[in-house]
């Protein structure tokens, strides 16, 4: 048996082929959209965190709440004995990049904190922004390490 190859009418054919490009636009849109998102990270002013600017577009039910930014003066702490600035790290970013010093990987802190994967993450940016911001920047795990002996967070021995 010959198979026949079936056409759809050209009408059909413009109504696909506006779809398709209809899809790729929304595709591309969301694409941007994407890009375009920032997690502030602090010390950073971004357009988010500007008092007065209502909801969020296309998310009315997301209401923005204008966070007090931390004064400059209050963000870092200058260590005497050293004369190294300190960042300001909360007890809970202290304490994650300490079980991340004493675990194998970010999955066994998560695990071990019962918080997230994203969460943990999220605190290990934040560190390295805080440190970024001081003029001591930490971009990797080994340069995280030697920070925290330097501040005192942790000792060669706990290693």
């Amino acid at each position: 048996m010959t198979a026949i190859a079936h056409q759809a009418p050209q009408h059909l054919r413009q109504i696909n082929a506006r779809r398709d490009a209809e899809a790729q636009a929304r595709r591309q849109e969301a694409l941007a959209r994407l890009a375009a998102r920032r997690m502030p990270l602090p010390g950073q002013v971004s357009r988010q965190n500007q008092p007065g600017l209502g909801l969020r577009a296309g998310h009315p039910h997301l209401h923005r709440v204008a966070s007090p930014m931390p004064a400059p003066e209050t963000a870092v702490t200058v260590q005497a004995s050293t004369g190294r600035a300190k960042p300001n790290l909360t007890s809970r970013e202290v304490e994650v990049l300490r079980t991340w010093m004493l675990v194998d990987s970010k999955p066994a802190v998560a695990q071990e904190l019962y918080i997230s994967l994203g969460t943990v993450n999220t605190h290990l940016t934040r560190i390295r922004a805080k440190y970024a911001e001081i003029g001591r920047p930490a971009p990797t795990k080994a340069s995280l390490v030697a920070r925290a002996i330097q501040d005192g967070i942790m000792t060669l021995d706990e290693l």
